[in-house]
């Protein structure tokens, strides 16, 4: 399974691009991959795992902004169409297929 964050946040303040900034360090941190701009995943291992991820999530939610969630089967997310542009470093190094998960 992926869990899919989607965000859009203001960034006109100085404290909104703090916040901006906190937001995307702690999804690079949680292991989210960026997919592009705004759009970030990371692979779940069951159901237990997809509760604990987004109660993290909720813990770091910034003040303002739009931010949806979404998960996904792998199936689902090799589906996935790249309708213009390049798959990233990321897409091409390592599939889900590949992973080890503990």
């Amino acid at each position: 399974m992926r869990l899919l964050v989607f965000f859009d946040l203001p960034m006109v303040t100085k404290a909104e691009k703090r916040a901006y900034v906190q937001f995307r360090r702690f999804l690079l941190n949680d292991g989210y991959d960026m997919i592009q701009w705004s759009v970030y995943g990371r692979i779940l291992n069951g159901r237990d795992a997809e509760t604990k991820h987004l109660a993290r999530l909720v813990e770091s939610l910034p003040p303002e902004g739009s931010i949806r969630c979404m998960t996904v089967t792998e199936k689902q997310y090799a589906g996935m169409r790249l309708l213009v542009g390049l798959p990233l470093f990321q897409e091409k190094k390592v599939a889900a297929s590949q992973m080890l998960l503990f």
